[in-house]
């Protein structure tokens, strides 16, 4: 799955795009518009939607049966209806219910929340506000956060290195 700021993107399968040398070019993933650039590529589950977040701080869940499959090279469907209103595409992931994402802005505010909240609706919508933006700052950067079942097997496996840690630190004192 390719993306563009501009709000196109296209899906293909994986085996279309041949395995080649390091030495190589590579092949042709998604034809651009003119001014346009890919902003996000991701290798999808058959499951879950797709997490499209604008510079304008508004964003929006679809379903990946949504996005049909097409051949590689194509220019693509609409992903997201970019205006004055939105903003660019900034970044797209594929998300699934209890997954956690961060926004961060120009000037550096960070906010951190569950895609839960946010509405899954179609493929050629401008989505919903997920960030309060002032003056002139805009969204720079999203990232999805580990899933919750992930961060906690962590957890679990550090909480016996802390506990020899704490252990450790009584005997000393």
């Amino acid at each position: 799955f390719l993306a563009t700021a501009l709000g196109f993107s296209i899906r293909f399968n994986e085996k279309d795009a041949r395995s080649m040398g390091r030495a190589t070019r590579g092949v042709r993933g998604i034809t651009l518009r003119k001014g346009d650039r890919v902003v996000a590529m991701e290798a999808l589950a058959e499951e879950g939607e797709m997490l499209s977040v604008a510079a304008n701080g508004m964003g929006k869940r679809t379903a990946v049966k949504e996005y049909r499959r097409q051949g590689r090279g194509g220019k693509g469907i609409i992903n997201l209806k970019v205006s004055k209103k939105t903003g660019e595409v900034i970044g797209v992931r594929q998300v699934r219910e209890g997954d956690g994402m961060i926004l961060i802005t120009l000037e550096g505010k960070i906010i951190r929340t569950m895609v839960d909240g946010i509405r899954v609706i179609g493929r050629s919508t401008q989505g919903v506000k997920l960030m309060d933006l002032e003056g002139e700052d805009t969204l720079v950067a999203m990232a999805k956060l580990a899933d919750r079942d992930e961060m906690d097997e962590a957890a679990e496996e550090d909480a016996p290195a802390a506990e020899v840690a704490e252990a450790e630190e009584e005997t000393v004192n």
